[in-house]
């Protein structure tokens, strides 16, 4: 894929994601004032109070974000950030505006189940491409220069919570808040889920005295390739050779099996690895 036609798809994508995000929040989460933290979240508990659109608040509270964002970060966050708050905003005047004003379920759990999947998947769609949407991350990454003891994460989570403790407040019911957690909960795992990819695979590191033998019989019967370091028993002071090897998930059982044929002795620990990119796994965009 050449640059032009990576760079379109990058934005085709992010608006795609904010369309799906824009679901999720006006059609689920917002007629039930679920807030699931952020300036969305802000956004739906201001609507509660006066009535403004979700789509005015987003957009008047991440102008500002933006310019402090230029002026204490500089330019860093690029244009991406600027059209993930901008589209969003369209894409939430659009469903405000056209999409039908009717509840789509009256079930709160299901609202805020199913508006932070939606959500979830919009934002992990956004970040794919590299962009965001402003909001949390950009208003963390201003407070983290007056307050550099605090990392971005808690940061972030305590935005995120002010926000669910105050749709709580306003809708004048602990549930709400409780629910408003849930979606939180759901929106983090789905767009995780999103960014790091469906296919996990499995990392080996087996640690053997006979590091040639081993690695060669890999490399032929599971066909992966095999990464060596060499190692030391700290407790019996011996050298050691230590296999590095990424595999799928189905494969697992196969270097296994190699290991307890040419090494039985052989000292094995097996890790999840989100997201694998290079020969023989995912091509690297």
């Amino acid at each position: 894929m050449n640059n032009r036609l990576k760079w379109i798809m990058d934005y085709v994508i992010m608006s795609i994601g904010c369309f799906i995000i824009a679901m999720g929040l006006v059609l689920f989460l917002a007629p039930h004032t679920i807030a699931p933290g952020g300036v969305t979240g802000l956004a739906i508990v201001v609507q509660t109070l006066t009535g403004i659109p979700i789509s005015v608040t987003n957009l008047a509270v991440n102008i500002p974000l933006f310019v402090l964002g230029v002026f204490f970060l500089g330019k860093t966050f690029g244009a991406k950030t600027a059209f993930g708050a901008g589209m969003l905003s369209i894409m939430l005047y659009g469903f405000e505006r056209y999409a039908s004003t009717a509840t789509v379920t009256g079930d709160l759990l299901l609202a805020a189940v199913f508006g932070g999947i939606l959500t979830g998947a919009g934002i992990g769609l956004v970040f794919r491409q590299g962009g965001t949407t402003g909001g949390t991350d950009l208003a963390a990454a201003i407070l983290k220069r007056f307050f550099p003891h605090l990392s971005l994460a808690k940061l972030m989570m305590l935005i995120d919570l002010l926000v669910v403790i105050s749709a709580g407040i306003v809708h004048k019911s602990i549930e709400t808040a409780l629910y408003s957690m849930i979606a939180l909960y759901i929106i983090v795992k789905v767009a995780d889920f999103f960014v790091e990819g469906m296919n996990y695979s499995k990392s080996l590191t087996i640690i053997t005295d006979h590091p040639d033998v081993l690695s060669s019989a890999i490399i032929t019967k599971v066909n992966r390739g095999v990464t060596f370091l060499s190692g030391k028993g700290m407790y019996t002071g011996s050298q050691k050779g230590v296999l590095l090897c990424v595999v799928s998930r189905a494969e697992v059982a196969k270097v296994k099996a190699v290991a307890a044929a040419y090494d039985p002795k052989a000292f094995i620990t097996v890790s999840t690895v989100h997201e694998v990119l290079g020969e023989g796994f995912k091509e690297i965009d």
